[in-house]
């Protein structure tokens, strides 16, 4: 797994109790309102072992499910969140291991809330969030080497949570994308189609003059509530949020 530093991490969730969970492919960074981080910590570990380890069991019986780069259904055996997986991805038109890291940020997210009794939980699995909290949110763009890099993003008003808030790029990470965006962010209230919706538009911008058209199209679709996309030093922002500019304090 290719390894790329997430430098903005270090300037979100100032006032939250926040902790860090990794493994295979995932790359947890979580922030709640209340709780011992270890304790949390610990558990979300364990967690995301037993997540990884029903979808490694279901791929070693399917291994087309995990190949497709197209809609494909898993068998009925499945375990649910695969078939949640492939519904979100086949909305998207894509393969519905595009929809993993949302998946697995949203039933984090819900595991803290339900065993931990937290009143706000944001999960970011490798530029993919699923966020349910009360506060206001100003989400900074990731963009790798773009100029526009975590100078740029959304600002999401208290009341519109939960959401699922997605980042792909194919510029930046080992995530599988046809495009060459720097980044395309898109907001979902359903984090797995934000994830899968992410992927299927970055992968349709190739060159700066693309940013606008994807972002257009994107916003017509009716479950996108915002999208943006950055190529270079060119930005796209559309939908029901406000653009958020941001200088050298940046935070999430």
């Amino acid at each position: 797994m290719e390894y790329v530093e997430r430098s903005y991490r270090s300037r979100m969730g100032r006032d939250a109790v926040v902790f860090t969970v990794s493994y295979r492919e995932s790359d947890l960074w979580v922030a709640v309102d209340r709780g011992d981080a270890a304790v949390m910590a610990a558990r979300t570990e364990h967690f995301l072992h037993e997540l990884r380890g029903r979808l490694d069991r279901y791929l070693d019986r399917d291994p087309a499910y995990l190949r497709a780069l197209v809609p494909c259904l898993p068998r009925p055996d499945a375990p649910p969140l695969l078939h949640e997986m492939a519904v979100a991805a086949a909305t998207a038109g894509i393969g519905p291991m595009s929809a993993v890291a949302g998946a697995f940020a949203r039933e984090t997210g819900r595991m803290l809330r339900r065993e931990f009794g937290v009143g706000e939980v944001v999960v970011e699995n490798g530029g993919d969030i699923y966020a349910d909290v009360h506060r206001p949110l100003d989400v900074a763009l990731f963009a790798g080497e773009s100029p526009l890099s975590e100078r740029v993003g959304l600002h999401i008003p208290g009341g519109a949570f939960p959401l699922g808030i997605c980042t792909s790029s194919g510029t930046v990470g080992p995530s599988l994308s046809f495009g060459r965006a720097d980044a395309v962010m898109i907001v979902c209230r359903d984090v797995l189609l934000a994830d899968s919706y992410a992927t299927a538009w970055a992968n349709r911008v190739r060159t700066e003059e693309d940013t606008g058209s994807v972002v257009e199209r994107a916003c017509r679709v009716p479950e996108i509530l915002g999208a943006m996309a950055v190529k270079g030093e060119r930005l796209a922002v559309g939908g029901t949020f406000e653009l958020r500019l941001f200088g050298e304090a940046r935070d999430f």
